[in-house]
């Protein structure tokens, strides 16, 4: 049995970057496939252009609409407080920081803004949600769901959306030759580091903190030659998270579940 199943002892998932791609494949498989957490917090700049999470929605309860710009820090703390407002005592259990860019550039064409803007969404905007949704956080971590001492998704969670691509170890050969991405792939490795300060800081709350590669998906950031289905990512990306323990504070993990390399 996968172990999305856990997500149904988790009172409260929050994903950003909900209108499209694999945030929007989340919030679907969270709601459809049987094992759904108490509530489902979708975000998106402007939710009234997103149809199909719109008619989600419609068809299910258990999912909440709330707008969020993950680069302008006062829609962060609107955002905070009309989700406060929804978890109330019980905080939020589950943080997943999806939304994400990717600007293409090589050494011939990047560029310092090309480079800041990809490293804005990719790396500062995760760590200042993160920031931001602390309190609600330490809320839920401070209920202890699952018994003294365990982490996880029935207790309370971030989950940092990054990528292979920003392995530096990785980034040789083939991959390197193939994939020129200079914003992207160090955007990621910056986004991995965050991880990796922010699960040392949040260790002390109880709170899980980790990076996972959702594999290379048909979207519209993937590309049509992509391998993955995007139902087929976040099925296995919703396993190894609903699987999560204390083991697993502070790794970059594959969407199978395997360790890769920083």
């Amino acid at each position: 049995m996968s172990a999305a199943m856990n997500f149904r002892n988790c009172g409260s998932v929050l994903v950003t970057g909900a209108s499209r791609g694999l945030g929007l494949q989340m919030v679907d498989s969270l709601a459809t496939g049987g094992f759904s957490p108490g509530k489902i917090i979708a975000t998106s700049r402007n939710p009234a252009s997103t149809q199909k999470l719109q008619e989600l929605a419609d068809n299910h309860p258990c999912i909440h609409i709330i707008t969020l710009d993950v680069l302008d820090q006062e829609s962060i703390e609107k955002c905070v407080e009309e989700v406060d407002q929804l978890v109330q005592e019980e905080g939020l259990n589950c943080l997943i920081n999806n939304a994400g860019i990717n600007v293409v550039a090589d050494f011939h064409t990047v560029t310092a803004e090309k480079m800041i803007e990809n490293f804005h969404t990719n790396a500062v905007a995760p760590l200042m949600i993160t920031k931001a949704f602390l309190p609600l956080l330490k809320r839920a971590a401070s209920r202890g769901a699952g018994g003294a001492g365990s982490m996880g998704i029935q207790r309370a969670a971030v989950i940092n959306m990054t990528s292979l691509l920003g392995s530096v170890e990785l980034n040789w050969g083939e991959r390197a030759n193939t994939f020129k991405w200079y914003p992207y792939r160090t955007s990621k490795t910056a986004l991995n580091m965050v991880s990796r300060c922010m699960a040392v800081d949040l260790e002390p709350e109880g709170i899980l903190c980790m990076a996972i590669h959702p594999g290379w998906v048909r979207t519209d950031m993937g590309g049509s030659e992509a391998p993955l289905s995007s139902e087929e990512s976040v099925a296995s990306v919703l396993s190894v998270i609903g699987g999560l323990t204390e083991k697993d504070h502070g790794s970059f993990l594959n969407y199978t579940g395997e360790t890769l390399p920083w």
